[in-house]
């Protein structure tokens, strides 16, 4: 019998490279250095750091075009151009280990990139931004028709005739998406940006401004935080692309420029114990510009586990692939795709060999399968692809296709979301899915959300096997979402045609508002049990009345074995579209059914 042969690693040190700690040099040249001989090295290497604070700066970056889902349109930002700080390409058996360093990136970057690498780990280190591109201000005091805000000193800022505009290291913006921090409930919401509206800003003293307004000054409360961007999702955090076997464990991603960690067209991804907040000791309540951790068209084994994801612009977790629509149909075997949303093109979505779906774009049910023999880039928007048998019967232009190979099993397990404020956790996968043992904290939308369309984002696919369980849902949906949501956004929906199928949420607890618990549309076997669910702010006699469940064309669902708190009725079951055989309430429910 052959024994397995494991060389020890090869260890190389940052420093060695030139890299000083704690000196605020720029340790970027040094950085790309020791890559550069890592990627020599014969065999398993480690880059040690030691234990410091390291500042990178753009200068000596790596400038590389990435076409990167769910990012910046061509109009928004036409330079597909991304600033990388560090970059992995083509390597192998590597590992970063930080020692509990500190990364502190200046300028616009995204902080970490690897293309085409193999088991590679990032540990024990955190990344941070010297001066974020999301401005925060306190609100020191409001009047009739003034503001007055205490600018956070990590924020710079110029008043230029008058007006106020944000300025960092190689960027400035005035207008943009703006949110309100609530520091005594822990919850952040999104908002109109009324500064921006000032007719007259003053300086009353460094980092505090009077805002004066020709009307009323907007409703936000003294003490709460107010939160800016500029919107162009131009970097990203961290990209995993066309990559496989990569661990994170125990990274602190204190802030990101716009999206998140993404991953893309990579498998066997792993993160443990990663923290996206901010660092206690900035002071600051922002850690990302959008999503925590966004992956797309990946595959294999995902494992988020945990982990924290606490004051980002936008969801935790988000888990899809892309739904291109079919523009042009050569029989018997070709035909022309398109990527449709504006922030998500020009990646390379097929490759030989791969299986796909053929979905009708209004009830979002495939009606046939072939496989990729060849995948021609005509642009950045569209694919021509050459399938190894005949198109299925009914292809038509306006309908979708699905890479049915390059979805991903889930594992979602221990892990805390809060501050955030649309969802928590977004997946949409045919593959195993577990969604366990987490803490959501005032989601302002769902909880949990599992949708799949082909006419918004074209975020795909079928949900096969879902299990939500043992999760604490503490106020979420408080903006007049349900705690958990499975909406496709089918424009047709037959409960004989689901599009998700075998959902089952039980053993969850459920703290909730005068809100609903779950929404599902064209689901078949869906069941909701052993739960246990609390009202906060409902009178009894308001509480009965309460619509706690909305289900539309699904079918063989069953709702039993689950508690309310003084064993008050759940309230209402609202059904559409769909008979009552196809639903079964265990009669100690107390739900009534319409």
């Amino acid at each position: 019998m052959m024994r397995e042969f494991n060389p020890e690693p090869t260890v190389i040190l940052l420093t060695d490279f030139g890299a000083r700690p704690d000196s605020g040099e720029d340790a970027l040249p040094a950085m790309r250095r020791a890559l550069s001989a890592a990627a020599d090295v014969d065999g398993p290497v480690v880059l040690q750091c030691p234990r410091g604070r390291y500042d990178f700066y753009p200068g000596d970056a790596v400038r590389v075009p990435l076409y990167i889902s769910n990012t910046a349109s061509e109009e928004e930002c036409p330079d597909t151009i991304k600033t990388v700080a560090l970059w992995l390409q083509r390597m192998s058996g590597f590992t970063l280990a930080g020692d509990g360093s500190l990364f502190v990136f200046h300028g616009k970057m995204t902080m970490f990139a690897m293309e085409d690498c193999e088991d590679i780990e990032i540990r024990d280190v955190h990344m941070d931004y010297e001066r974020p591109t999301v401005v925060e201000m306190t609100v020191a005091g409001r009047g009739e028709n003034w503001l007055d805000l205490a600018v956070h000193p990590d924020a710079g800022y110029v008043i230029e005739d008058g007006k106020l505009v944000w300025l960092g290291d190689g960027w400035r913006f005035r207008d943009g998406p703006m949110q309100q921090y609530d520091p005594e409930r822990g919850t952040t919401w999104r908002i109109d940006n009324g500064v921006v509206q000032a007719s007259r800003v003053e300086e009353q003293g460094v980092g505090r401004l009077r805002l004066r307004f020709a009307g009323p000054a907007p409703d936000v409360a003294p003490g709460h935080v107010l939160q800016a961007r500029d919107g162009i999702r131009d970097q990203v955090g961290a990209f995993l692309h066309r990559s496989r076997n990569i661990r994170w464990r125990r990274v602190g991603m204190h802030f990101m420029h716009g999206l998140g960690i993404v991953g893309q067209f990579s498998e066997e991804l792993s993160f443990e114990d990663v923290t996206i907040a901010p660092r206690p000791e900035t002071g600051r309540t922002v850690a990302g510009f959008a999503d925590g951790i966004h992956l797309s068209g990946c595959r294999g084994r995902i494992r988020i586990e945990g982990c924290r994801f606490e004051g980002l612009h936008d969801d935790g977790v988000n888990v899809h692939g892309t739904h291109l629509r079919i523009v042009g149909v050569a029989p018997p075997n070709r035909m022309t795709v398109r990527f449709m949303h504006p922030q998500s093109y020009g990646f390379e979505a097929f490759f030989p060999g791969d299986a796909i779906e053929f979905v009708d774009r209004d009830s979002l049910v495939a009606y046939g399968a072939g496989a990729v023999k060849t995948a021609e880039r005509l642009g950045p928007r569209e694919i021509r692809l050459t399938l190894e048998e005949a198109l299925p019967d009914g292809v038509k232009a306006g309908d979708a296709v699905d890479n049915v190979t390059w979805t991903p099993e889930v594992s979602i397990v221990g892990n805390t979301f809060a501050r955030i404020p649309t969802r928590g956790v977004l997946v949409t996968t045919r593959r195993k899915a577990v969604i366990e043992n987490n803490r959501f904290e005032r989601m302002p939308m769902s909880a949990v959300l599992v949708a799949d369309d082909a006419r918004s984002w074209y975020e795909s696919g079928p949900v096969r096997d879902l299990a939500v369980r043992g999760n604490e849902m503490i106020e979420c949906g408080w903006l007049g979402h349900p705690a958990i949501a499975v909406v496709p956004e089918n424009a047709v929906a037959d409960p004989t045609a689901p599009v998700h199928q075998n959902i089952v949420i039980e053993n969850n607890r459920f703290l909730m508002r005068d809100n609903a618990v779950l929404h599902a549309r064209s689901v078949r076997t869906l069941i909701f049990r052993h739960n246990r669910m609390a009202v906060r702010d409902a009178g009894e006699d308001s509480e009965a009345a309460k619509t706690r469940f909305v289900l539309t064309a699904c079918s063989e669902v069953v709702i039993s074995d689950n508690k309310t708190e003084g064993d008050r009725p759940l309230g209402l079951v609202q059904t559409e579209s769909m008979g009552t055989d196809g639903l079964f309430v265990s009669p100690d429910q107390g739900l009534l059914v319409l």
